[in-house]
Formats: structure tokens, C-alpha cells, sequence
């Protein structure tokens, strides 16, 4: 059976797997709980390893309301949901949408936050009209015509070949879990979190005031993210920056290995306290 936190009257979905400090994976648009297998499979082995699904997401509630979706809901269902946990302070981590509401949250409760990693973050950043005009559309398809067709086209993007191209059978798990979401909280999701949260640019003044540890990963191949994972590390004063060769927007997917271990290194550094800020000796 699902277990699940209440989060504002919103029924959470969340799984915990694997024993020590707790680390949080929130997961993007076009993913759910299960995006994260590669990552509970490694980390499990070192980690407590807390996975769940967004509100809108099955088997989380999908509420009717379209004001219950925004990057503050997030910031609010992460907090509760670590609460209901019992947990005081956590790694947080989170890719693209995930992401975007990780940096969120370790801006509003930073005493929760033991460090930071944020993969895949920052679209609509850059270029921001054209890709409002672009999720508007694609909302209304959702609705309109069903998740099924919305999938087949957002899963072949140009941030998405690169999956298709490095592992066929990942991706088509992948385009398969998109197209059986709920087309209302997807499009809600669009239209409340997307649309309406600041970018990187905006948030310049909260992101030199982050004090815990971050790790930004971005594939290069990651047109919208790549100038937000760059302005990221350049802001954040104890922050680093991983750029995945010929990549692009799902790299804990489509580069694994690389991903985990990665990450698996940032947070070393940080228990050995060995990741400095900037301009240290």
C-alpha cells in the first residue's frame, strides 16, 4: 500500500529506503517517484534515500483547485513532508522542476538544509516569453487531447534526444511513465509551478545568501539551463559545477553512473568538510 504525509490537506506519496543521514530526491516534470531507481539503488547504501511524488502526481492527490499548485506548494509538501519523517536537517536534491524547488527551499528553510543538489535547473530563465507561450500550449494540449499524445511529443524534445539516443529502453520507460500521468495536475502543474516561478536571474540576491554546500549539474547539450547552472555557480558562494558531456536535461537517467558518483563525491567532501567557499585556501 502507498504511504503517504499530509501536506495542506494534500496527501503526499513518499517511499524511504536504506539507513544514515537523509537525502531527499524531488523530481521533475516529466517524472515521477520512479525516476529515481538509479539513484535509491546506489545510495541506499550509504543513505537514508527519501523519494516521492509531487501533489498532482498519482498516487499523490491530484486536488481540482488550480491555486494548490506553485513552487511555494512544493517548497511547503518537501518541509512537511520531512517533518512528518522526523527529520530536522536533510540533503536536499532536485532536477529541473525538482530542482528549481530545491533552490527554494533551502532559500526559505536553509536550517533544513545540510547541502544542496541541484541538476537540470533554471528553464525559462532565458528566452522566457517564448517558452511561457510554449507551456501555455502545451497545458492546453494536455487537457485537450490527453497525456498520450502530450508525451510522445515532449519525450523526443531537443533536451530529450539525447536519452532516446545513449538508452532506448530507459527512454521508452521514461516517455511511458509521462503519458499515464494525470493530465489535470500535469497541466496545472504547468500553468501554477512553471509559469509563475522566478527565475534564476530574479532570485540573484537569495542565492548569495545560501550558505549550505551546493552541487549544480547540468548536461551541456541543456540549452535552457545552461546559462541558469552557470549564473547559479557563479552566485552561490560555496557551490561547484559538473557539466555532463553530450547530454542533456535527464542526466540522473541517462548518465547514471556518472550522476551518483558525482554527487556521491560532492557529499564526501561536504561530511569531510572539504568543500569551501569560494576564494578559500
Amino acid at each position: 500500500m502507498p504511504t503517504f504525509a499530509a501536506s495542506d490537506g494534500v496527501n503526499i506519496h513518499y517511499e524511504v529506503a536504506g539507513q544514515g543521514a537523509p537525502l531527499l530526491f524531488s523530481h521533475e516534470f516529466a517524472g515521477d517517484i520512479t525516476s529515481w531507481e538509479p539513484q535509491v539503488n546506489f545510495f541506499t547504501r550509504r543513505y537514508q534515500v527519501i523519494t516521492y511524488c509531487h501533489r498532482g502526481y498519482p498516487p499523490s492527490d491530484v486536488p481540482d483547485d488550480p491555486e494548490a499548485y506553485s513552487q511555494d506548494h512544493l517548497v511547503s509538501d518537501m518541509r512537511d513532508l520531512l517533518m512528518h519523517l522526523g527529520i530536522e536537517r536533510a540533503y536536499i536534491a532536485g532536477l529541473s522542476m525538482g530542482g528549481s524547488a530545491a533552490v527554494a527551499f533551502a532559500i526559505a528553510h536553509p536550517e533544513m538544509c545540510r547541502a544542496l543538489i541541484v541538476a537540470s535547473a533554471g528553464s525559462g530563465t532565458t528566452d522566457r516569453e517564448r517558452l511561457l507561450d510554449s507551456w501555455q500550449a502545451l497545458s492546453e494540449l494536455m487537457l485537450t487531447q490527453g497525456m498520450e499524445k502530450f508525451g510522445n511529443g515532449y519525450a523526443n524534445g531537443p533536451e530529450r534526444v539525447q536519452f532516446r539516443r545513449k538508452d532506448p529502453v530507459g527512454w521508452e520507460k521514461f516517455r511511458a511513465g509521462l503519458a499515464a500521468h494525470s493530465a489535470k495536475g500535469s497541466a496545472y502543474t504547468f500553468r501554477g509551478v512553471q509559469m509563475k516561478r522566478p527565475t534564476v536571474y530574479q532570485l540573484e540576491e537569495q542565492l548569495r545568501q545560501i550558505e549550505a554546500p551546493a552541487l549544480i549539474l547540468v548536461g551541456d547539450e541543456d540549452e535552457p539551463c545552461l546559462e541558469p547552472g552557470l549564473f547559479m555557480k557563479r552566485t552561490m558562494p560555496r557551490s561547484g559545477l559538473a557539466m555532463f558531456p553530450q547530454s542533456g536535461h535527464t542526466i540522473n537517467l541517462e548518465e547514471p553512473a556518472l550522476f551518483n558518483q558525482t554527487i556521491l563525491d560532492f557529499l564526501t567532501a561536504v561530511e569531510a568538510d572539504r568543500w569551501p567557499r569560494r576564494g578559500e585556501g
